[in-house]
């Protein structure tokens, strides 16, 4: 019987890594979709993140840096999937088709971001759209942010405020902002 109950236990790594997919899943998920656009490639992205962070549990430095570097894996793999996707878009026409049917993770997200909020966000800068998707779809303050994309805290501020600036304008332009508001954390 103890055979058995130890067979039960999970490793560390199992237990840890069962708990971010447990408390950050749909966060994790929703990050990478603001990044990609695409519901499987997010949900792909982040499940290879928290294979990796399984794969190499022992030698993060605590337990509580597993998150930074689930999150910082799904940032690089959803730069790469971009990068792909542009190489793959010169070579390749697009059919322009939709999808048959939506996620049900699809249909949860539509309710957090509009359609405008998407096109404008791929309109900035790498850095301004990493820094504004991290610190408010994924509520990170600004030093979670530097440390995530491993850049300083006032490089976190100055991406977020001319990230902002550039988005009121481009709303502005398509008439959403009425509907979509975006503010800084300081109330502009």
């Amino acid at each position: 019987m103890a055979s058995m109950s130890a067979a039960r236990s999970l490793s560390p790594a199992d237990a840890g890594v069962s708990d971010l997919y447990a408390a950050h899943w749909h966060g994790l998920v929703r990050l990478a979709y603001l990044m990609v656009g695409d519901t499987t490639l997010a949900e792909d992205i982040v499940q290879d993140a928290l294979v990796a962070v399984h794969q190499r549990w022992g030698r993060l430095r605590d337990s509580h840096a597993a998150l930074g570097y689930v999150r910082r894996t799904v940032i690089n793999s959803a730069r790469s999937a971009l990068r792909h996707r542009g190489v793959v878009e010169r070579y390749v026409q697009r059919t322009g088709a939709d999808e048959a049917t939506e996620s049900a993770e699809h249909l949860a997200l539509e309710h957090v971001q509009h359609e405008e909020m998407l096109a404008a966000l791929s309109q900035l800068s790498d850095k301004q759209r990493e820094v504004l998707i991290l610190r408010y779809y994924s509520g990170l303050s600004e030093a979670e942010i530097a440390d995530t994309l491993d850049i300083s805290r006032g490089a976190v501020k100055t991406h977020a405020h001319r990230g902002l600036g550039r988005l009121r304008t481009l709303l502005a332009s398509t008439g959403t902002q009425g509907r979509t508001t975006v503010k800084d954390r300081d109330g502009e």
